[in-house]
C-alpha cells in the first residue's frame, strides 16, 4: 500500500506541466525569485528520498547481473541476497546450537535435569536468534522495495506472509527457549547452596519458583504472539486485568495458602524430616507443598495444615535442636559398696567424656542424688551432638550397654523390687 501510495505521488508530480515555478530566494531583503522547473524539483526531491532509504541498494548492486529479472516479483540481485541471508540463518541456528550448550557446560554444571533443560533450549535459542535476524533482514528489503526506484524487488507475499511469519517464529521460539530452560534453576540454587546436599525445603522452594516462571513466561508469551498476530493489545491487557481481578477473589483461599507456603519456605521454621510440634498435633515433616504442609505422627497417621494457617501458628521444631539433653537416672542396690559406687560414677563420667558423640561436656555429671529407702539413685546428665532422633537412640543403647559393663566389673548389681521382697522375706 506504501508503495502505491509514493507511486501515485510521483505519477501525479511527472504530469505536471512544464510551467515555471517561481520560489523566494533566501535573501529577505530582496524580492528576486529563483526559477524552477518540475523536472529540477523532481530530481531535488528524488536524491534527498533515495539518500535516506535506499540502505539495501549497495547490497543489491553488488550482485552481478542484479538488474536482471528472476521471475516470482524478484529481480537476480533480491533473489541471491534473501538466498544467502536464509543461509546464514540455517548455519547461525546450528552453530548456536553447539556453542550455547557448550558454554553452559563450562559453569561446571552437572545435574542431569540442568544438563538436559541446556540441551533442549539450545537448539531453540538458535532458531530465536536466526529467525530474529531473517526478520530484521526482511524488513529493511521491505521498507527499501517501496521506496520508487530502489534496486529491491519484492513480491508482495514476502511483506504480507513471510514477514509476520517470521516474527511469529522469533517471539514463539524465544517463549519455548525461556520455557524450557527453567528446570536450569535447580542447577543456579545448587551452585549457590554450595553444599551439594539440598535440603527438602530448598527442593520444594525451587519447584514453587518454577511454577511461577512458567506462568509469567507463558503470560507475557501470549501476549507478545497475540501482538504479532494482530491482534489489539490494549483490550488483551484490560480483558487479562478483569479475569486477573475475579480470579483473585474466587482463589483467595489458594492464593493465601501459596503466600503462606512462600512464607515457610524462605523463613525455613522447620523442613522435611523435621519433628515439629504444631497445635495439638505432634509427628515428622514429610511434604511442603504450595498449598498445604503434612506431617507424619507417631501412630503413622498423616495430619495436613494449609499453609495460611502455619503463619500465625506456633511451631516447636525439635528437629533444630543443637543438641539432646539425656537424664538418666540409675538405681543400684542399697547394699552396695560405697567405694564401688564412687568408682561407679567415675568411670561412667569418664566414658562420657571420651564420648565424641556428646558435646556441653563441662556441664556433665554423674553424681549419687539421694540415698532411698530401697536403692541408692544415680543422676546422669550428658549431651549427645547429634540432630537425628535415630542416631539418639543408637547412642542411648551404646550408653547404657555401657553402663551394665562397668557395674558387672565392679560387682555392682542394680535394684531390682522383687529381688529385695524375697532377701528381706
Amino acid at each position: 500500500m506504501r508503495r502505491n501510495m509514493r507511486r501515485t505521488r510521483w505519477t501525479e508530480t511527472r504530469r505536471t506541466t512544464d510551467m515555471e515555478i517561481h520560489l523566494p530566494t533566501d535573501d529577505c531583503t530582496t524580492s528576486s525569485r529563483r526559477t524552477y522547473s518540475p523536472a529540477t524539483l523532481q530530481a531535488e526531491s528524488d536524491s534527498k528520498y533515495h539518500g535516506q532509504k535506499n540502505g539495501m541498494d549497495p547490497f543489491v548492486q553488488a550482485i552481478p547481473g542484479w538488474e536482471n529479472d528472476f521471475g516470482i516479483g524478484f529481480n537476480q540481485g533480491t533473489f541471491v541476497i534473501l538466498g544467502t541471508t536464509l543461509l546464514i540463518c540455517v548455519m547461525m541456528r546450528l552453530w548456536l546450537k553447539v556453542m550455547i550448550s557448550k558454554s553452559f557446560m563450562r559453569f561446571g554444571i552437572q545435574q542431569k535435569i540442568a544438563v538436559q533443560a541446556i540441551r533442549d533450549s539450545s537448539g531453540t535459542l538458535g532458531t530465536a536468534a536466526a529467525s530474529g535476524f531473517l526478520a530484521v533482514t526482511l524488513r529493511g528489503m521491505v521498507d527499501a522495495a517501496s521506496v520508487d526506484g530502489s534496486s529491491v524487488m519484492l513480491p508482495e507475499l514476502i511483506e504480507t506472509l513471510l514477514l509476520p511469519f517470521t516474527e511469529l517464529v522469533f517471539y514463539a521460539a524465544i517463549v519455548i527457549w525461556a520455557f524450557r530452560l527453567v528446570p536450569a534453576v535447580y542447577a543456579i540454587v545448587d551452585r549457590l547452596d554450595g553444599d551439594g546436599d539440598m535440603e527438602g525445603t530448598t527442593k520444594t522452594l525451587i519447584s514453587a519458583l518454577e511454577s511461577v516462571m512458567r506462568f509469567v513466561i507463558v503470560a507475557l508469551g501470549a501476549v507478545l504472539i497475540a501482538g504479532a498476530l494482530g491482534f489489539d493489545l490494549s483490550a488483551i491487557l484490560a480483558g487479562l486485568g478483569i479475569s486477573g481481578i475475579a480470579l483473585a477473589l474466587a482463589a483467595k483461599d489458594s492464593i493465601s495458602n501459596m503466600f503462606g507456603a512462600i512464607t515457610v519456605l524462605l523463613d525455613r521454621p522447620f523442613k522435611v524430616g523435621d519433628w515439629v510440634v504444631i497445635g495439638s498435633s505432634e509427628g515428622e515433616v514429610i511434604e511442603i507443598n504450595l498449598r498445604t504442609t503434612m506431617i507424619r505422627t507417631s501412630i503413622d497417621s498423616v495430619v495436613t495444615f494449609p499453609n495460611a494457617t502455619l503463619v500465625n501458628t506456633a511451631i516447636e521444631n525439635y528437629g533444630l535442636r543443637r543438641w539432646r539433653r539425656y537424664q538418666p537416672i540409675l538405681h543400684l542396690d542399697l547394699e552396695s559398696d560405697p567405694d564401688a559406687v564412687e568408682t561407679f560414677c567415675s568411670q561412667i563420667l569418664a566414658n562420657i567424656q571420651g564420648n565424641e558423640k556428646t558435646t556441653k561436656k563441662d556441664s556433665s555429671f554423674v553424681r549419687v542424688r539421694s540415698l532411698g529407702p530401697q536403692a541408692i539413685d544415680i543422676a546422669c546428665n550428658l549431651y549427645w551432638d547429634t540432630s537425628s532422633s535415630t542416631e539418639e537412640q543408637e547412642l542411648k543403647q551404646i550408653f547404657l550397654l555401657n553402663v551394665m559393663r562397668i557395674a558387672q566389673g565392679l560387682g555392682l548389681h542394680f535394684f531390682e523390687p522383687r529381688v529385695r521382697r524375697q532377701v528381706e522375706g
